[in-house]
């Protein structure tokens, strides 16, 4: 199946809120514009913690914070360690002796000596079946889990849900993967609530440190194995550098690719990271799983980094550092640049760019205020929407539009994720997931979109006239091409799964 045709006229504002800006538009939303798109975006900046995730109920009774869910993993990864010994030491053949012999000193020169007959062994006893116990997820799995919940049930309540779509373009710029190991899959959820929720519309250069410092991010981008040559650590352990987080950070965090750094300055910028590290299991250093700063392995002396010289003095240094990275020239453009790609179009107007740095730079990297320049852009009101929805904001806007699914497991959904090639919370790489319109837009992932429309619609058991919902959730861009598909749909199901697979549902 080919990628739908791309929407080349100007569609009516509430569309560019909800499908732009939010994600997607529910059977009764429209109404609630008045008339105000823009207003109605605005107000969504203005909501106080409106990106928490807060613990109300027993639906979010697994959601832990990042440092007990990763003393959780260490514990569960402890046990099953212990749980293959055992097995393995079970496994090894008895030496048992021969029935009716017992060890005897040898003696030399002496013949065979004939000793009491043992005990007849006893008879052997029928192997006394162990207890079935029902099969338990890992834990990781569970604390995955719940954190998906939670994660789809707050795009189900959002309004029109741009604070989300923030949410979810910070955590993609500042990823990490599931898939290094579970520690990561313990805590990325947390890692998105503690590190990027409380910040998306607070300054970059907070979010910065807050993600850099935090234990999942350390432990991805292997910081806990950088030791600095001429630390402590580094002098008993011949260990070295690792300059992975240093890399990552200039390249995909702050700077980008071609903005002056040289490799001079990811090494310097490793050896002032040194000692940034997550506390292990033992808890020499401070409590297991937490963010902790190990002065034995931090590089000592004064460093230089683009040019500028941070005095020795030990996490301060980083921190000094990530202040002045977070208010670069560079970092500006970089940051315009992604969300004006995101946002608008994947070769985005220069205009549109220049105008994001200025207020990043102007307003300290005010991120409230870059989001509020981003609604207020005539370019965002008049680019056609040919990006495709990415997975997640593709599944987003199915149950938005359809219905949540079955309740409290979001299995389903994370199934879909999987299929579409956006695996929650597992990017291909530290640089995220692609932002670019054709990455979803392949015959095959146009297929599996298919798939996913009939089983959403095969789920609504009170589906209403499709022609209606057409009206509520695309309004009056809808083409005539599409109406007389959806109108000519031989039930209900097959016109939603049609609604859903609509050109104009499908693109952003």
């Amino acid at each position: 199946m080919a990628a739908p045709t791309k929407v080349s006229t100007a569609p009516d504002p509430a569309l560019i809120a909800f499908n732009r800006f939010g994600l997607g538009a529910r059977p009764d939303d429209r109404d609630k514009l008045t008339g105000d798109p823009r207003g109605y975006l605005k107000a969504e900046l203005r909501q106080p913690d409106i990106a928490m995730i807060t613990y109300d109920g027993p639906a979010y009774a697994d959601l832990l914070g990042s440092t007990p869910a990763i003393q959780a993993s260490m514990a569960a990864r402890f046990q099953r360690k212990l749980d293959k010994d055992m097995a393995k030491a079970a496994a090894k053949p008895a030496m048992i002796n021969a029935p009716g012999m017992e060890k005897t000193a040898a003696i030399p020169n002496a013949g065979a000596m004939p000793t009491a007959p043992a005990k007849a062994p006893a008879p052997a006893q029928p192997p006394v079946a162990a207890p079935t116990k029902p099969a338990t997820p890992p834990v990781e799995a569970i604390l995955y889990k719940a954190e998906a919940q939670a994660r789809f049930d707050k795009a189900l309540k959002a309004e029109v849900g741009f604070v989300e779509r923030l949410v979810y373009f910070w955590s993609n710029h500042f990823c990490v993967s599931v898939a290094k190991d579970n520690v990561v899959r313990a805590s990325a959820g947390a890692f998105e609530r503690e590190a990027i929720r409380p910040f998306v519309l607070g300054r970059f250069a907070d979010m910065l440190t807050a993600v850099e410092r935090h234990p999942a991010m350390l432990f991805y981008l292997d910081n806990q194995q950088s030791v600095g040559p001429d630390s402590r650590a580094g002098k008993n352990r011949q260990r070295g550098l690792n300059e992975n987080l240093a890399r990552e950070i200039l390249e995909l965090h702050t700077l980008g690719v071609g903005s002056g750094y040289t490799q001079a300055d990811v090494t310097s910028f490793a050896r002032i990271l040194t000692g940034w590290t997550m506390a292990g299991r033992e808890g020499r250093l401070g409590e297991p799983g937490s963010s902790v700063f190990n002065a034995n392995a931090h590089e000592p002396g004064d460093a230089v980094l683009l040019g500028k010289t941070y005095p020795g003095g030990g996490m301060g240094q980083a921190e000094a550092a990530l202040d002045d990275i977070a208010r670069h020239p560079a970092t500006a453009q970089h940051i315009a640049t992604k969300l004006a790609r995101h946002f608008i179009a994947d070769d985005p107007p220069a205009a549109a760019v220049a105008r994001l740095a200025k207020v990043f730079t102007k307003n300290d990297g005010n991120l409230r205020a870059l989001a509020a320049t981003l609604i207020d852009m005539p370019e965002a009101w008049s680019t056609p929407l040919d990006k495709m929805r990415s997975p997640f904001d593709y599944v987003a806007a199915v149950r938005r539009a359809a219905g949540p699914g079955p309740a409290n497991d979001p299995g389903q959904s994370l199934a879909w994720l999987n299929a579409l090639g956006e695996p929650l919370w597992q990017p291909p790489g530290p640089n995220g997931f692609s932002d670019q319109a054709d990455s979803w837009a392949s015959a095959e992932g146009m297929k599996v979109r298919l798939d996913i429309a009939w089983q959403a619609a095969r789920q609504v058991k009170d589906i209403g006239n499709p022609d209606d919902m057409l009206d509520a959730l695309i309004g009056p861009s809808a083409s005539p091409e599409t109406r007389q598909e959806i109108a000519r749909a031989e039930s209900k199901q097959q016109g939603l799964a049609l609604l859903l697979m609509a050109p104009e549902f499908q693109r952003r």
